[in-house]
């Protein structure tokens, strides 16, 4: 991964252009805390989002619901400032390290996760 203060224009378009994309030119993306490694939240990135997030730094979406651009934290205040970006080795889904800012998951939790009532631990493998 390289380290840099800013991308240059070209740049984002080559990133943009590298990845590969859904029918509806989306690509999933996970944000992670940047310093725990704790998983947040998933939502969808397209082509404009990656470009805002990456000249930025500041977390852009696509909402499907709205069909539009979803700027985490316009609305709540719960920002998540990008500190690295990454592909997966398909380049089609997107990683995203994060400070997050307050609540990730629109449910006002820390995660999409901290009250998932499907959640299963099996006792093998936690050790029990």
């Amino acid at each position: 991964m390289r380290s840099v203060d800013a991308l240059s224009a070209e740049q984002i378009e080559e990133i943009v252009a590298a990845l590969r994309y859904d029918d509806r030119g989306l690509v999933p993306a996970i944000a992670k805390q940047w310093d725990s490694g704790e998983v947040l939240m998933m939502a969808w990135m397209s082509r404009d989002s990656i470009r805002e997030t990456l000249s930025s730094r500041r977390a852009v979406y696509w909402s499907r619901s709205r069909g539009e651009l979803w700027r985490k934290g316009d609305t709540s205040g719960h920002t998540q400032r990008v500190v690295s970006f990454a592909a997966d080795c398909d380049a089609d889904t997107i990683l995203l390290g994060v400070d997050q800012v307050g609540a990730a998951c629109h449910r006002n939790t820390r995660t999409c996760w901290d009250t998932d009532p499907l959640a299963v631990v099996f006792q093998e493998e936690a050790g029990a």
